[in-house]
């Protein structure tokens, strides 16, 4: 008997398709111990974040000051985007404890 490549394909297709199913019966367990560990890492993660944003506003606050006393007129720009990097910060340390319910 003769066989075509098509035929191969299929046959090698149907192969990895059934092989894949065998193992997708234990992913349960996998997926269970993935959440259960990533679970651990937010509030660590979540506590970083918030740190870097008050490193940030440290920085910005100064930065801001210092333009301020030397006498230039355009701090408007400076305070917009320091403020925004710092809500930014602070609302994604919330939103990585809300996404993961933690």
């Amino acid at each position: 008997m003769k066989t075509t490549f098509k035929t191969t394909i299929a046959l090698v297709a149907m192969t990895i398709g059934s092989y894949q199913s065998l193992l997708a019966q234990g992913g349960t367990t996998g997926i269970n111990a993935a959440t259960s560990e990533l679970t651990t890492y937010i509030d660590p993660v979540s506590t970083l974040i918030l740190v870097i944003g008050a490193i940030v506003g440290l920085i910005g606050g100064v930065r801001v000051f210092i333009k301020w006393n030397s006498g230039d007129h355009d701090i408007n720009k400076e305070i917009m985007s320091w403020g925004g990097s710092c809500l930014f910060l602070v609302l994604v340390g919330v939103m990585v404890k809300a996404f993961f319910n933690v």
